[in-house]
C-alpha cells in the first residue's frame, strides 16, 4: 500500500459551481458534477459527468485532471461516452431538439468533430457497442416513460427500426425503488412532488456486457435521495429480453458520510478488475448539489453483479494489479474524529463547530467572518496514529457574498448559469499536534491556487497526533471557510467492539424489514449488511448512535440473510449473519 494508491469518496474533482434558482424561487451557488461515465481508452481512464467544464482524465484513478473543452457540449447533463470502432463518441442529454454525437480518437487534443447532429432528442443516453460491430444506444429520463433501446446505423447514428421499452418502475415488487428519504414518502422531495407526483424516476441506463449476458443497469428512485440507487436487469441480446435482477440494487449507499450511489457506469480498470462509479448526493443548495463516487465491483462465479460498498467512504485502495474487490481495498484505517470535541475560532449561529464532526456531508462549520486565519480544531481524546485526513469544504451561502460579474456566467438553461470553478481555490494549511502548542504541517496550500474540495492527505506511515487543525487563508468568492467534514482516519488504542447481539430481523411487508440489535458498548456505529444468501451479503447501510433499521429496499417475495457489523476507532466486529422470513409477494401489475 502506498499513499499515491488511497483514494476517498467523494472524489476530489474541480467540481464547477451552478448559480440556480428553484422552483421556488430560491437562489444559490454551489459545486455540482453527476451522472458520471468513465471509460479505459488506450491507457487513460476518462471522466465524463453533468455540469462540467470539459472531462476528466487520469493514469491510475487516483489523481484526476480537468481537461477544458469547448468542442462538444460539455455542460449538458448526462453526457455519455463509450469507445466505438477505436474511437470516443459522446452525446448528451437534450429536450425538444435532436442530440448530436461527437467522436474523438485523442480527446486530449481537444479533436472532438461532430459526426451527427442527431435524429431525435433523448436524455439520459448510452451508447454501446457489441462484439459483432453493431451499435445500440439506450436513453430514458421519466417517472412515466419507460427506458428506451434501439439499434444505430453504425456510421449515420440514425434508428434503425423503431424503440423498444425496456425498463419501466415496480414499486409494488421493489422497495428500493420507492420514492422518499429512507424510502419514506412523507420525506419526498419537492420537486418528485411537483413534478413527478412522487413516482420514482427510471434513468441513467448503462449496458455492460460479461460473458454472453447482457445488463442494463439503470437508476432510481431520485438523485436528491439518499436512497438513489442502481439496479439491472439481465438478457441474452443487447434488446433482450430483459429480466429483472433480484439481487438489485447492485450499487446503493444510504448511510454514511456521503449518500447515494445511483446513474453511473461499470468499467474495467488495465488489470481486468470492475469498478463502478455512481452519483452521490449533498442537495442542500440546490437538488443537483451532487459528486461522483467510485468503488470496486465486480462478477461473483453465478454472474451476480455487485458493488463492494461497505465503509465505502472510508479511505479506499486502489490496487496496481488483479485484485478481490471484497477484501483487497479497505485501507484498513478508521474513523478517529467521530463527534470528537471540537473548537473553533468562531462559528456562525447554527453552523457550529461540532457539525465538522458529525459524519454527515449535509451540514457543516462556518467561520464568522471572511477573514484569513479562521480555524477549527479536532480533539481526538489522545495520542493517537493518523494515517489520513479528509477535509470537506462546503458551500455557504456563496450566491450572497459572491460578486460574480455577467460575463462570468455561462448560459445552460433558463434557471441555470455556470461558473467555471478553477478561478475559486480554497487554500488552507492542516496541521496536527501532540500537544496543542507544537504543529506539524500536514500539507499547506497557501499560494497553490488549487481547488480541492474533498482533498484527502495520507501520512502513510501514520504519525502521532491529539489535535487536527485546518486554517483557512483564502476562500471561493471571498466566503467564510465552512467545512462539513474534518474526516481523521487512522488507528485507535482500544479495543474493537463487543458483537452485535439479540438480533431481531421480521418482515413487516413484502418490502421491508424490521431490524432491532442490543446496542454495544463502545461502538460508534454499525454497519448492516444484507443480500439473498448467507454467503452473499452484497449490499450495506451504514447507521450511527441507533440499535434500530427499516430495511426498506428489499424485492418482494425474496428471502434474505443479514448481519450487524459493530465498529468504533479501533475496528470492525463482525456481526452472526441470520435469516430474514421471507414475506409473500403481492400481485404485480403487468
Amino acid at each position: 500500500m502506498t499513499a499515491s494508491r488511497i483514494v476517498c469518496n467523494p472524489l476530489d474533482l474541480q467540481y464547477a459551481y451552478s448559480h440556480v434558482r428553484s422552483l421556488t424561487g430560491k437562489r444559490s451557488l454551489s459545486r455540482e458534477a453527476a451522472d458520471p461515465s468513465i471509460v479505459l481508452f488506450r491507457g487513460t481512464y476518462f471522466l465524463f459527468a453533468s455540469m462540467t467544464p470539459g472531462f476528466f482524465y487520469s493514469d491510475d484513478l487516483v489523481t484526476w485532471h480537468l481537461k477544458r473543452s469547448e468542442k462538444f457540449p460539455a455542460y449538458d447533463y448526462a453526457p455519455d461516452v463509450r469507445e466505438v470502432d477505436g474511437a470516443l463518441i459522446i452525446s448528451a442529454s437534450r429536450r425538444g431538439k435532436p442530440s448530436p454525437f461527437y467522436r474523438t480518437t485523442d480527446p486530449l487534443a481537444d479533436d472532438f468533430v461532430e459526426i451527427s447532429p442527431g435524429t431525435f432528442p433523448f436524455w439520459d443516453p448510452n451508447l454501446f457497442q457489441d462484439d459483432d460491430g453493431r451499435i445500440y444506444l439506450y436513453w430514458g429520463c421519466d417517472a412515466r416513460v419507460p427506458i428506451q433501446g434501439i439499434e444505430l446505423d453504425r456510421t449515420t447514428y440514425e434508428p434503425i427500426g423503431t424503440p423498444d421499452a425496456l425498463i419501466a418502475s415496480s414499486t409494488e415488487a421493489r422497495g428500493w425503488e420507492r420514492n422518499g428519504e429512507d424510502h419514506d414518502p412523507k420525506q419526498n422531495s419537492l420537486l418528485s412532488k411537483v413534478i413527478f407526483g412522487g413516482k420514482p424516476m427510471i434513468e441513467g441506463a448503462w449496458m455492460t456486457k460479461h460473458g454472453d449476458t447482457y445488463y442494463l443497469q439503470y437508476a432510481a428512485p431520485a438523485t436528491e435521495l439518499n436512497t438513489y440507487a442502481d439496479g439491472y436487469y439481465t438478457g441474452p441480446g443487447p434488446l433482450g429480453p430483459f429480466t429483472y435482477a433480484p439481487d438489485s440494487p447492485f450499487s446503493a449507499k444510504p448511510g454514511g458520510f456521503v449518500t447515494g450511489a445511483g446513474h453511473g457506469s461499470t468499467f474495467q480498470d488495465t488489470h481486468g478488475n470492475w469498478w463502478h462509479t455512481a452519483t452521490v448526493r449533498v442537495s442542500v443548495n440546490q437538488t443537483y448539489e451532487r459528486r461522483v463516487g467510485l468503488f470496486p465491483a465486480g462478477f461473483d462465479d453465478d454472474g451476480t453483479l455487485f458493488s463492494n460498498q461497505n465503509f465505502a467512504d472510508y479511505p479506499m485502495i486502489v490496487p496496481d494489479h488483479p485484485f478481490d474487490p471484497w477484501h483487497e481495498t479497505f485501507a484498513g484505517w478508521m474513523l478517529l474524529s467521530y463527534r470528537k470535541p471540537v473548537a473553533a475560532s468562531s462559528s456562525l449561529p447554527g453552523h457550529e463547530a461540532r457539525l465538522a464532526v458529525n459524519e454527515s456531508v449535509r451540514d457543516w462549520w462556518v467561520a464568522a467572518t471572511n477573514e484569513p486565519g479562521e480555524h477549527l480544531t479536532v480533539d481526538l481524546g489522545g495520542v493517537l496514529s493518523v494515517h489520513a485526513v479528509q477535509v470537506n469544504l462546503a458551500d455557504h451561502d456563496l450566491h450572497r457574498t459572491a460578486a460574480v460579474p455577467r460575463s462570468a456566467l455561462r448560459a445552460l438553461e433558463g434557471h441555470k448559469r455556470l461558473i467555471d470553478a478553477t478561478n475559486h481555490p480554497t487554500e488552507y494549511v492542516l496541521e496536527s499536534s501532540v500537544d496543542g502548542e507544537t504543529w506539524t504541517p500536514l500539507w499547506d496550500g497557501r499560494g497553490t491556487g488549487v481547488d480541492a474540495p474533498h482533498k484527502m492527505t495520507v501520512v502513510e506511515q501514520g504519525i502521532a497526533a491529539r489535535y487536527v487543525r485546518v486554517t483557512g487563508h483564502k476562500t471561493p468568492f471571498n466566503a467564510p471557510l465552512a467545512l462539513s467534514g474534518v474526516r481523521v482516519f487512522g488507528l485507535g488504542t482500544g479495543p474493537t467492539p463487543a458483537p452485535t447481539t439479540d438480533v431481531t430481523a421480521t418482515r413487516i411487508d413484502p418490502l421491508t424489514a424490521a431490524l432491532s440489535w442490543r446496542p454495544v458498548e463502545g461502538a460508534d456505529g454499525y454497519n448492516v449488511r444484507y443480500g439473498r444468501h448467507p454467503e452473499k451479503l452484497y449490499h450495506s447501510w451504514l447507521v450511527h448512535d441507533r440499535a434500530s433499521l427499516n430495511l426498506s429496499s428489499l424485492n418482494a417475495g425474496e428471502a434474505y440473510w443479514v448481519a450487524v457489523d459493530a465498529f468504533n476507532e479501533n475496528g470492525i466486529t463482525p456481526g452472526a449473519v441470520s435469516a430474514i422470513s421471507r414475506h409473500p409477494a403481492p400481485a404485480v401489475k403487468k
